[in-house]
């Protein structure tokens, strides 16, 4: 076993707000909820993944496995609060968290298409990646989509994500039909590079200042 592993630390799930100038992401408790409903019922948010949040119950589930997540230290969750109007606007996590190998997945983002094309989104994920790699230890953060969601492609390449490759027949999706993964990701040693394309990315929007809390 090499020993920079043997004594390197685990993943620091601790919850901590992520923020920059337009979106603050807030450790997702249960006060976050009545905010959360009034924007998860928009049908457009859930056209590519393979949960759904059409009604009360299914967003209830969508809840309680995010708890259930956050209490087994293999997510963190947040809730996406605007700065631009103050309001709640989606959610977003890191999960599949592995302690032992030091990996996770940036996704189950969803975002109300009111905040498209705010520079949210972007600056969202800048924090996350940042604290992944910088203060949670992380070796690797992934990214997956599916096969025709071309843009959602697009958007993770823009990030500095590298494509691995396809998981065929990877999952079955709400209506029968059968979701190809495509998989990305960032790996330690590219995030240097990949931070700084981000700044770039973000000038366009004017903000590049961020910070814990």
């Amino acid at each position: 076993m090499n020993l920079a592993s043997a004594i390197a630390p685990a993943v620091d799930t601790t919850p901590v707000t992520l923020e920059g100038e337009r979106v603050r992401l807030e450790p997702f408790t249960r006060e976050h909820l009545p905010e959360l409903a009034e924007v998860a019922f928009e049908p457009s948010i859930w056209s590519w993944t393979r949960s759904r949040i059409t009604n009360r119950e299914e967003f209830q589930a969508w809840v309680e496995e995010a708890f259930a997540l956050i209490a087994a230290q293999t997510a963190v969750v947040w809730a996406t609060r605007s700065k631009l109007d103050g309001k709640i606007a989606g959610s977003t996590r890191l999960f599949e968290i592995s302690q032992k190998d030091r990996t996770m997945e940036l996704g189950g983002t969803w975002l109300h298409p009111n905040y498209h094309r705010t520079g949210i989104n972007v600056e969202a994920k800048y924090l996350q990646l940042t604290h992944a790699f910088e203060r949670m230890n992380a070796r690797r953060v992934a990214f997956k989509t599916h096969h025709e969601n071309l843009a959602s492609q697009r958007a993770i390449a823009a990030l500095g994500a590298k494509l691995e490759g396809t998981f065929r027949n990877h999952i079955i999706m709400p209506d029968g039909s059968t979701r190809h993964s495509v998989w990305f990701s960032i790996i330690e040693e590219d995030w240097p590079e990949a931070k700084i394309r981000l700044e770039a990315r973000m000038q366009r929007f004017g903000h590049l200042n961020s910070q814990e809390r």
